[in-house]
């Protein structure tokens, strides 16, 4: 097992890579815990979990609402859960999105921690504080910056995924090297069949290596005033195709790392051998790579995007493999630039 450890101002976080979930009660050190999970992971780990009072929500970008944190509540106030109670949530990205926040806002803030079950999750969604909703189909619209007491990254949990689900977490695998690390873009390259068959050992340095370039950044800027805004390298393209579509979120985040890294070549900060290689990574590692919807529509939903300023949003660009830029572009400007790109 590899810990890796993110130090703020308001919390220390262990990312426990490589930890069972079986070992999950040692990490709460005796405090009383309530579940958050969602059906499938009872069906696939019911019998494995401890025997603490559950809650389970809808499965789907349509449970990450209000309403779901709500019914939380509900159940958390019939549960009689107090200051003393701690908050896990086991389950992927959306799961871990509405535990974090429920537990941020309940009681003014309860303790929390993670059981990361999909790669996307291991990856990025539970990693770094970030906890929320969506609102009226517009992505984390709602949330908090709260970072969670540990999370646990069990790499055999990820046998149990549809492949489509497993395939999904790579982008953002491909997101960490594109902006911080050619040499996990080279380890992606060298091992790609095996990441793709879910090797333990490979899916274990892969994951060590992306939440070790997200740690580093959340560290120096844990509330996206600066140098965390190149964590959303393609997720303003994603975001637009996700409001627009039912495609999942790192299917977007792929079509939109290649659509940025075109817009970097555009604007001639990145080679074009570059955006090359990434689209053909991708390709290789499943992803899709053609828009999943009209380029020049996704701008009014893009308008919507939580990191827009005025009538500007930051747009990450890349300069190299692994060196990432940030760019405040109109979206006049952009128009014209995707107008030109179709």
């Amino acid at each position: 097992m590899k810990t890796i450890t993110i130090n703020t101002s308001a919390r220390t976080s262990r990312i426990l890579i490589g930890e069972r979930l079986q070992n999950l009660p040692a990490c709460v050190r005796g405090r009383k815990c309530i579940l958050i999970t969602d059906d499938s992971i009872l069906y696939h780990y019911g019998n494995q979990l401890p025997d603490w009072p559950v809650i389970s929500i809808g499965q789907g970008e349509k449970n990450k609402t209000l309403s779901t944190l709500g019914e939380i509540f509900e159940k958390m106030v019939d549960l009689e859960a107090d200051r003393s109670h701690f908050i896990v949530g086991v389950g992927g990205g959306i799961v871990c999105d509405v535990a974090g926040f429920a537990a941020s806002l309940y009681m003014r803030g309860l303790p929390f921690g993670f059981v990361s079950t999909t790669l996307l999750s291991q990856v990025d969604a539970s990693v770094g504080g970030k906890n929320g909703v969506n609102f009226r189909k517009y992505k984390n619209m709602l949330g908090v910056f709260s970072q969670p007491e540990f999370v646990i990254c069990d790499p055999l949990m990820l046998k149990t995924l549809k492949k489509n689900v497993f395939v999904s977490g790579f982008a953002e695998i491909v997101k960490a090297g594109a902006i911080r690390s050619e040499s996990l873009i080279g380890t992606l390259e060298k091992n790609a069949d095996a990441a793709l068959s879910a090797d333990p050992d490979v899916m274990e340095e892969l994951v060590y290596q992306s939440v070790r370039i997200k740690a580093d950044i959340v560290e120096t800027d844990e509330r996206e005033k600066g140098e965390r805004r190149k964590l959303n390298f393609g997720h303003t393209f994603a975001h637009a195709f996700e409001n627009m579509t039912e495609i999942m979120h790192g299917e977007a985040v792929s079509m939109g790392m290649v659509l940025a890294s075109r817009l970097s070549v555009a604007l001639g900060t990145l080679p074009k051998k570059d955006a090359i290689r990434l689209e053909s990574l991708l390709e290789r590692l499943q992803l899709p790579v053609k828009p999943a919807a009209d380029v020049e529509q996704a701008l009014a939903p893009m308008k919507k995007d939580k990191k827009r300023e005025g009538d500007s949003l930051y747009m990450v660009l890349l300069k190299n493999i692994g060196e990432a830029v940030i760019e405040k572009m109109t979206y006049k400007k952009l128009e014209g630039l995707l107008h030109d790109l179709r």
